[in-house]
């Protein structure tokens, strides 16, 4: 039996692993009966070895890779044969990330398969995070802002991104001049290393969330 995992939800797709596991595989018999294998690290051999195991004193094992979208060509080919033809001890589970619309691979495991769709991440950026400031939502921003730093993103791009957002955007003159005024005062604590990027940046966060009005 094939399911398709696709999507970034991973909290909600471990619920749904879980769910699988209880129900396929009794309790004490875990380590002999569920392997979890990354597709970058995988060769074929191995899937085959894997996949050449039986259930152990029970009637079904549980194999999950992780990361399917990123398989080798030889890989993706043998599970599109292998597919067709499945093994009823076995529970394979393709844990893939966002689905491409024109992606043969997984278009043709989606025949032979239950497919489970999960919630798809927007990935922040500078404009989510001037919506956030808009509308004066300092939790929703500061965490946009952590993740923003997370992900690699420099600080002064970030500012530039607000600076843009704003400059194009609909709030009022003397709100625009306000913003800016903070702006520049960010981007001085940063190059003159008076405080941390990090901390300036949250500091023009509270300022931009605290004062004024949202603008309309």
């Amino acid at each position: 039996m094939f399911y398709l995992f696709i999507g970034e939800d991973s909290p909600a797709k471990d619920l749904q692993l879980q769910k699988l596991k209880d129900e396929f595989v009794n309790k004490g018999l875990e380590q002999f009966n569920i392997d979890v294998l990354y597709s970058r690290e995988l060769v074929l051999k191995d899937l085959q070895e894997k996949l050449s195991y039986l259930p152990f004193k029970d009637s079904k094992r549980l194999l999950v890779i992780r990361q399917a979208q990123d398989l080798k060509k030889e890989i993706k080919d043998f599970l599109i044969d292998h597919c067709e033809r499945p093994d009823e001890g076995l529970i394979l589970v393709l844990d893939f990330g966002p689905a491409l619309k024109r992606d043969e691979f997984l278009n043709r495991l989606k025949r032979h398969s239950k497919t489970i769709l999960f919630k798809e991440t927007v990935k922040p950026d500078t404009f989510v995070l001037s919506r956030s400031i808009e509308s004066r939502r300092l939790d929703a921003a500061l965490k946009l802002l952590s993740q923003l730093l997370s992900d690699g993103e420099k600080p002064e791009r970030i500012l530039g991104g607000l600076r843009y957002a704003w400059e194009r955007g609909i709030a009022n003159p003397v709100e625009t001049k306000r913003r800016l005024k903070l702006l520049l005062a960010c981007d001085i604590d940063i190059k003159t290393g008076r405080l941390k990027p990090s901390f300036a940046l949250e500091k023009l966060i509270i300022g931009l969330c605290a004062a004024g009005k949202p603008a309309h």
